[in-house]
């Protein structure tokens, strides 16, 4: 949009300036396209610069996923990372250790409430002896 305006904004220049002798109105527009660029592609790179550098979530609503999925039976969280993937959604990868396991949709259906959760990948390690805990 930010290119098509200033085209615009180009094309009306030289017109001006050949039929009414406006020559510096080129320039001028020249100035306000570079303007519009510099103003669109700052909030471009505002908007991507999370993504493109992992951003992680919040570290209260981390938090919350790691409560909900520890709650729940005797099971712990013994790695989490959860990164930005795009505007307002997020990639998850959850590794658990418990000694009652259950499938890996069982724990994807305890975080169907966290929205910003857009890809959950859940790995589950059964404990075999009391150390885990």
């Amino acid at each position: 949009m930010a290119d098509a305006l200033t085209s615009l904004f180009a094309i009306f220049a030289l017109l001006l300036g050949k039929y009414y002798g406006w020559n510096w109105l080129d320039p001028v527009m020249g100035i306000v396209g570079g303007i519009i660029i510099t103003k669109w592609s700052i909030g471009l790179v505002k908007e991507t610069s999370p993504i493109l550098l992992d951003e992680n979530i919040n570290k209260k609503y981390q938090e919350k996923i790691k409560e909900k999925i520890e709650n729940d039976s005797d099971n712990l969280i013994s790695d989490i990372h959860i990164w930005k993937v795009s505007a307002n959604h997020y990639a998850a990868i959850i590794s658990i250790v418990t000694h009652s396991a259950k499938p890996t949709d069982y724990y994807k259906e305890l975080l169907q409430d966290f929205h910003k959760l857009s890809h959950i990948t859940i790995e589950v390690n059964e404990c075999q002896n009391e150390e885990c805990k």
